[in-house]
């Protein structure tokens, strides 16, 4: 493989894994919400300055308005005192701040407008804001739970590859053969004990025989030897030859 191919493959790959994350869900849902609650916070700030323009604009309207009637009033006095050029002015002035105040109101009732939809597109987005919120948790929800099984089936085709069932396997077959081998240790134990036994009982028929050999001694007296006792088989059979002896010398 040449440099420019391993290249390539390590661009493709490091593209590949910034297109994995650029597709998080997690982190889009995320980010979404926070674009929407900075989208709101911008659209709150609008109304409120939509709403503040409104009121300066319905001041004005009303001040001029107060002007207006104050250079009527101001005509009425020129008037009575016989100034009619005064009079004129005023009345100029007047209808100047009047129009003035129409246009204001004018002006109001379309800032009216704008704040009501604005208020209105405001509420929507609110609303949208709630249901992405909503959804954003149920579908990272899903989405870690997607992930996790996924962690976990690639967990599992990991332990059939690695064959670390078959090692459990192999160590099932060892703790058996251990038990196998305390078993037989146990009964070989067991017939040990027998053994001691017996061996018990013949030891105590010895002590047996030299405590009378013993007493006989004190007392003066042979003791009394079983019937069954190598001793008196070995003195019958040295007899039994003595005798065939004498009777071979007397016929002789």
């Amino acid at each position: 493989m040449g440099l420019f191919d391993r290249v390539s493959r390590v661009i493709r790959a490091n593209l590949n894994n910034l297109i994995s994350q650029a597709e998080d869900p997690e982190k889009i849902l995320e980010q979404t919400v926070l674009e929407m609650q900075d989208d709101l916070i911008k659209l709150r700030q609008a109304v409120a300055q939509a709403i503040a323009t409104q009121k300066r604009t319905e001041r004005q309207a009303s001040q001029a308005e107060s002007t207006a009637d104050e250079w009527y009033r101001r005509a009425q006095l020129a008037l009575q005192k016989g100034d009619e050029a005064l009079a004129r002015e005023a009345l100029a002035r007047r209808q100047s701040y009047l129009e003035s105040a129409n246009a204001l109101k004018s002006q109001t009732q379309q800032q009216r407008g704008v704040v009501t939809k604005l208020k209105e597109n405001m509420l929507k987005l609110e609303s949208k804001l709630a249901e992405a919120k909503t959804k954003k948790d149920m579908y990272i929800a899903r989405a870690r739970s997607a992930k996790a099984s996924q962690q976990l089936n690639e967990m599992l085709n990991r332990v059939g590859t690695n064959r670390a069932l078959e090692a459990f396997d192999r160590m099932e077959e060892k703790v058996m053969q251990l038990e196998a081998q305390a078993e037989a240790s146990a009964e070989l134990a067991s017939g040990d004990e027998v053994e001691k036994q017996f061996a018990a009982l013949e030891s105590g028929n010895n002590v047996d025989v030299e405590l009378a050999a013993l007493k006989a001694q004190l007392t003066g007296r042979s003791p009394a030897l079983p019937a069954n006792s190598k001793n008196s088989s070995a003195k019958a059979s040295i007899d039994e030859e003595l005798e065939q002896l004498r009777s071979k010398l007397e016929d002789g």
